[in-house]
């Protein structure tokens, strides 16, 4: 089934025109497939541009080197390679179909034939392609499902899901994004009886799946879906806070956060700091994410906006990001007023407009008062800190000097 042309200048102009241009000729046929052309056609931002093609990778590589574009073989067993056109990646994949396929890995032989690599995705919205001249291909209702927002594997789900046990993820993931009204029964009913296949699932790419479906617009329903058919639970390894989840979308949006996965992975899965730990191992988060978390999960009750030198304070100790995670964590673990309370969309804003000045005081204020190298310089230096932090950031020079004698004198 042939649709209308889609018109998009991304695919009749620049690097991806020029990639086009070499691939799609003599013999061989090129075309940009999945996401893109989903997203083009809901008229959604394209970020990510794929291209499949009849060309085998190493003739993808000889073409792509003779055109001066740089190609790198990040997957070329599967018959993918990365082509690098006027510094913008695509990934370039030979069709194919699947041999043997087990979980997350498959056995693939290479082809010629679209209809059959198209019948290898996951969803049926998935499996669209376009040629250089914006005629799109439909092998299997994509373009009605498309139409009416439905999420649909293709055909028979528990086969998809047996081929790949991700798909389960991606499904509640992709309706999120792009669905409407309630999910494909079918594909729902063989998520759920595979959902202990979920376990086999490298955590890297549990984090990644989860990390999108975090940001989809309709989140909150597909993690109350998951969390009623038992799949929410077992990948967070604890009980989720969905009404915290939910408030802080609002929260976001109320005081012009844009959206960030682990600030709303805080928000679902961590009261306490603990909650932080057991997240990291089971999501295997990058170190930066763990400490965001952990951030959030501590003492996050004791914020307010009751008291604008204790929000200096807490912005100084954390620096902006981490403030930003705990007051918003705060703020929609406190939803009384919601988005009109002024007082807490003032106290999220305070990054903006106050920057935290550097500790005016050094270990040499000290040590020619007579303090020691040593512990007790230390120490005296901290307790400056605390004193200076009180006094809300004094820059007097009697204040700081006061500082210092009493710190001195309480040694």
């Amino acid at each position: 089934m042939t649709a209308p042309r889609l018109e998009a200048d991304w695919l009749r102009a620049g690097p991806l025109a020029h990639l086009l241009g070499v691939l799609d000729r003599d013999g061989e046929e090129a075309r940009v497939v999945g996401g893109a052309v989903r997203n083009a056609l809901l008229g959604i931002d394209v970020v990510d541009i794929d291209v499949a093609t009849t060309a085998v990778p190493e003739d993808v590589v000889r073409r792509v080197g003779k055109a001066g574009f740089k190609a790198v073989p990040t997957g070329i067993d599967h018959g993918t390679v990365t082509v690098v056109v006027d510094g913008r990646p695509f990934e370039v994949t030979t069709l194919r179909e699947d041999v043997e396929t087990y979980g997350r890995k498959a056995k693939v032989a290479f082809g010629r034939d679209w209809k059959r690599d198209a019948e290898r995705r996951d969803f049926t919205m998935n499996a669209l392609s376009v040629t250089a001249d914006g005629s799109v291909h439909d092998y299997v209702g994509g373009l009605a499902d498309l139409k009416r927002r439905a999420v649909r594997f293709i055909g028979n789900p528990a086969m998809r899901i047996a081929e790949d046990h991700l798909r389960i993820l991606r499904f509640f993931r992709c309706h999120a994004a792009y669905g409407e009204g309630a999910p494909d029964a079918a594909g729902l009913h063989a998520c759920v009886a595979a959902r202990a296949s979920l376990d086999a699932l490298s955590r890297e790419r549990v984090r990644a799946e989860l990390f999108k479906l975090l940001l989809a617009r309709h989140a909150v329903a597909m993690l109350a879906l998951m969390l009623e058919y038992g799949l929410l639970g077992p990948i967070l390894g604890g009980v989720p806070f969905l009404a915290s989840f939910e408030n802080m979308i609002k929260v976001e949006a109320a005081s012009a956060t844009p959206a960030d996965p682990v600030r709303r992975l805080g928000a679902l899965g961590v009261f306490v700091v603990e909650d932080a730990e057991r997240l990291w191992q089971r999501l295997r988060l990058a170190n930066a994410e763990h400490e965001r978390l952990a951030s959030m999960g501590e003492s996050w009750w004791r914020v307010a906006p009751v008291d604008a030198n204790a929000g200096r304070a807490l912005l100084y100790r954390l620096g902006s990001e981490r403030y930003v995670d705990r007051v918003l964590v705060a703020w929609a673990r406190s939803w009384e007023e919601g988005a009109a309370d002024v007082a807490w969309r003032d106290f999220a804003a305070l990054p903006q407009r106050w920057t935290p000045p550097i500790f005016p005081l050094s270990a040499d204020d000290f040590m020619r008062r007579g303090v020691a190298k040593g512990p007790a310089l230390g120490a005296a230096l901290r307790a400056a800190e605390t004193a200076w932090i009180a006094a809300d950031f004094t820059v007097d020079k009697a204040a700081l000097a006061a500082i210092i004698t009493k710190v001195i004198a309480a040694a």
